[in-house]
């Protein structure tokens, strides 16, 4: 039987289209009827899947330091960024969101696309919008202050005030008294990650202090040019604008710190420690709007939609909330192109399309951080959105990558490392309380 239908298709076109319409079109639709939207909805769920966000989230801010520190341009790298992160709201949209039949309680993405339902669309993309500038601004961050510190910050300030929002919108379905002790031991991280930075700056000024500046004294008594007076006659790599061969100072020494800055593409040295920090308290900002307005957007708390109008499942709020977070960091960064800031030189859309060195990092990050936030958002539409605020825990896994790839910290004093200490230790309690305080939405 199946044979004869094979043979009917490939004689005739006509006839294969009735095949395909009869049993073949059947069998796919009774299948996909029989499946369910992917939604979670038990704690333990929600867990798991924040565990994931947290690893994804906290690994891809490492990737864009990678490329900032070969000295490749953070206007290129962000575009490619934006394309894959978008990329992944696309995905999550088409898969997880179209699985099963659309309900009445449960549109499918295609079918919420047509519902009037923008108020929440404009919720999720004010969302999308405040993302985009908050990482684009820890972008330049990054190279004011390190990777763990700005995380650290930025993350502990959505703790603070992101989680508090949270809280409230969420009708107090997270436990106030294990929420709160958890929101105040962020709190205490912010003060820490300020204090690691001070005194790991003063540890690098100490370091420099010592650093000749274009000469030394030869051994014969000449006078002999240093490396980065050499560097300015060898072969120049296009990526990193240094010489083409990697560095061979010691991570942690001041003659490390001067590679660094020559090939970085941020400049930043006699730049005000208050300029960083105070970069990383507006991004912190940013990220504290950024999850209560997806909150209301999946929820209406507000009661802005109409009656009947079902509310916006999580899937179709990430892909326009993504979709704004798209539009934002491509035309900024277009804008930077030509008008380049923090230093940074001048680059032109096509220099953008031909500058292959990194692409590939710069997209794998997109797509990390496109499902990290997915992934967060699934899990907060599960056990409320203060809770799922804990894979802000993402400073654990970035100071991991500033310390094993980039050296941070490497040879700094023994007070920073006791900061250092105290500020992680401080980080994992406060994310084990937030966990702690998971509750659970009803989906009915």
């Amino acid at each position: 039987m199946a044979m004869d239908r094979v043979l009917a298709c490939a004689s005739s076109l006509a006839t294969c289209h009735k095949v395909l319409e009869g049993p073949l079109l059947n069998s796919w639709l009774s299948v996909k009827d029989g499946l369910k939207m992917f939604v979670i909805e038990d704690k333990g769920g929600a867990i798991a899947i924040m565990l994931a966000s947290l690893l994804f989230l906290g690994t891809w801010p490492a990737v864009l330091t990678l490329l900032e520190r070969r000295g490749r341009l953070p206007q290129h790298t962000y575009l490619d960024y934006s394309i894959t992160n978008f990329l992944a709201a696309i995905l999550i949209a088409l898969t997880f969101g179209q699985l099963g039949e659309s309900k009445p309680n449960m549109p499918s993405f295609i079918t919420q696309l047509s519902q009037d339902n923008w108020p929440s669309v404009l919720f999720a993309m004010a969302g999308g919008v405040a993302l985009s500038v908050g990482n684009l601004s820890t972008q330049y961050a990054w190279a004011y202050v390190g990777l763990s510190v700005t995380e650290v910050i930025s993350s502990s300030m959505v703790v603070v005030i992101g989680t508090t929002l949270n809280y409230f919108l969420d009708n107090r379905i997270n436990r106030a008294e294990i929420l709160f002790p958890g929101v105040g031991c962020f709190l205490v991280a912010v003060i820490l990650g300020s204090a690691v930075h001070a005194s790991n700056a003063a540890d690098n000024e100490e370091k420099l202090s010592g650093a000749t500046n274009s000469d030394k004294l030869g051994t014969n008594g000449s006078v002999e040019p240093n490396k980065e007076a050499l560097d300015k006659d060898a072969p120049k790599d296009l990526e990193n604008g240094a010489s083409a061969d990697p560095p061979k100072a010691e991570a942690g020494t001041a003659e490390y710190l001067i590679e660094l800055e020559e090939r970085r593409s941020i400049k930043v040295f006699g730049s005000s420690t208050f300029i960083g920090l105070g970069i990383v308290f507006f991004s912190g900002i940013c990220f504290s709007i950024f999850s209560p307005a997806f909150n209301l957007a999946t929820n209406d708390q507000w009661h802005t939609l109409k009656d009947g109008v079902p509310h916006l499942m999580v899937y179709t709020a990430f892909f326009y909330f993504s979709m704004s977070c798209f539009v934002v960091g491509i035309g900024l960064n277009i804008l930077f192109l030509y008008r380049p800031m923090a230093g940074v030189p001048k680059s032109s859309f096509k220099a953008y399309l031909s500058d292959w060195k990194g692409r590939q990092w710069a997209l794998l990050a997109g797509l990390l951080c496109g499902f990290g936030n997915g992934f967060q958002f699934m899990g907060g539409q599960a056990a409320g959105y203060a809770a799922a605020d804990a894979v802000q825990a993402l400073p654990l896994v970035s100071t991991f990558w500033g310390i094993l790839l980039f050296g941070e910290y490497r040879k700094s004093s023994r007070k920073t490392y006791i900061l250092l200490g105290f500020m992680l230790f401080m980080f994992v309690i406060a994310v084990a309380v937030l966990m702690a305080s998971s509750g659970h939405r009803s989906t009915e």
